[in-house]
């Protein structure tokens, strides 16, 4: 009996421990990283949010809504129409956060964050973008970068405004896809198929011009050559005709000029191994050969 009463003592200490852990822990509330909690008692909305943490002690008869005050996106895929009656399909991302200090409010007037998204950021969105839409003269223009960041902007200050005081912050619109009516479609790549034909023909035509050009400097080339052959053709023979004219004057002179000429011709054919053979005019005053040729000059006395 003796030791009976120490386990049992044991015993009723551990379950009073436990019994006063639990109780305890009704009074204590951790809330998760990024997420606001909001507490209501007996359906009563508290006017505080609790950010993330550890809080001591809160009421255990609270019962707990979390929203996530982090950053998230929201993909949209809706038809605009264009001033000229055609339908574009947008699809488009919208970045927000849930306003942590208005978390009490939107349960209170709305639900949790996923209703709130339901309830104001939708419907806004898809009543812009068909406002936003009626700017816009042609479907094609959708694909203009000016459209596209004037419709951005005009997206993202319209959302702003209106879901700012709903406790919904959006920071920024992105357009990440566009999708035209098919017709449009094939009359764009109809089109593109056309310019890039153009090009290929202007290039061709630039290729050919080149080449001309080329031609034609080659042949501006080859007549500046041509000329400046000529020109030293026509030097030459100027020069030869020059060297005549001077002969002739020597000759004119002077007769025996030619027989001094052959007497030189004479030297050389006698230096000619092949020459073996001379005729001689015994008769002749000028009895060697080619001497007889400046007979013709002298005058007579």
């Amino acid at each position: 009996m003796a030791n009976a009463n120490p386990q049992r003592n044991f015993v009723v200490i551990a379950v009073v421990l436990v019994g006063i852990f639990l109780v305890g822990m009704q009074f204590v509330k951790t809330i998760p990283p990024g997420q606001i909690g909001v507490a209501t008692l007996f359906g009563n909305v508290q006017s505080q949010g609790f950010p993330q943490g550890l809080h001591i002690p809160v009421n255990p008869l609270y019962r707990w809504t979390l929203f996530d005050a982090r950053q998230k996106t929201h993909l949209e895929t809706a038809s605009v129409p264009s001033q000229d009656q055609l339908q574009t399909r947008l699809d488009v991302s919208v970045q927000y956060r849930i306003d942590g200090g208005m978390a009490p409010d939107i349960l209170e007037q709305t639900g949790d964050t996923e209703s709130a998204v339901r309830v104001h950021l939708i419907p806004k969105l898809r009543s812009l973008l068909r406002e936003q839409g009626k700017s816009i003269e042609r479907a094609e223009d959708f694909f203009l970068e000016a459209t596209q960041e004037t419709l951005q902007t005009a997206l993202t200050e319209g959302l702003k405004d209106y879901l700012a005081p709903k406790g919904i912050i959006v920071s920024a619109v992105l357009i990440r896809d566009i999708t035209l009516p098919p017709f449009i479609v094939e009359a764009i790549e109809r089109k593109k198929e056309r310019e890039q034909a153009v090009e290929r023909e202007r290039a061709e035509l630039e290729r050919v011009r080149t080449e001309l050009q080329q031609q034609v400097a080659r042949a501006e080339a080859g007549r500046a050559a041509a000329i400046e052959e000529a020109e030293r053709k026509r030097t030459l023979a100027d020069a030869q005709a020059y060297e005549i004219t001077k002969i002739n004057d020597a000759i004119a002179r002077n007769p025996a000029y030619i027989q001094l000429q052959s007497l030189e011709a004479l030297k050389a054919i006698s230096k000619d191994p092949a020459s073996k053979v001379y005729f001689i005019d015994g008769s002749s005053p000028t009895p060697l050969p080619l001497m007889h040729l400046g007979d013709a000059q002298t005058p007579k006395r």
